[in-house]
């Protein structure tokens, strides 16, 4: 980094040690040492807006979307009255199913668990733009 004249920016430098969940007791729980700064492990981190957990399981980015999307669908839901299906639509469109469709190759062989967590999200939405008047 030195030689390129690049800095380590303490404040979003995260460390991440990824392993299955049976053997997250292994990896060491200290700090890992980058350059003169010692970086705390942690156990996900953001990256371009996913979420990757450390045993990769996808849950903490799977939480993140349903929340972000739950919270939009309870906006809709106030103003759905004085709005025609077609606007709608179109505003599920725009903050639901774009949350959902971002980056869901991550979404490949996850538990269907998860699924039906992300599932859940489309049956409101669905629910929602189907029994306004």
């Amino acid at each position: 980094m030195a030689s390129h004249r690049l800095q380590l920016n303490h404040a979003k430098t995260e460390v991440l040690w990824c392993t299955s969940s049976r053997r997250q007791h292994q990896i060491p729980s200290g700090p890992v040492r980058i350059g003169t700064t010692d970086v705390q492990p942690v156990s996900s981190i953001r990256d371009l807006g996913v979420y990757i957990d450390a045993d990769m399981s996808m849950r903490t980015h799977v939480t993140a979307v349903v929340r972000a999307c739950f919270a939009a669908l309870r906006q809709i839901r106030s103003v759905r009255r004085s709005l025609s299906r077609h606007a709608l639509l179109t505003l599920v469109r725009a903050l639901i199913v774009s949350k959902l469709d971002y980056c869901n190759s991550v979404f490949a062989g996850i538990p269907g668990q998860l699924q039906d967590r992300l599932q859940s999200v489309l049956n409101t939405a669905a629910r929602l733009v189907f029994s306004a008047n």
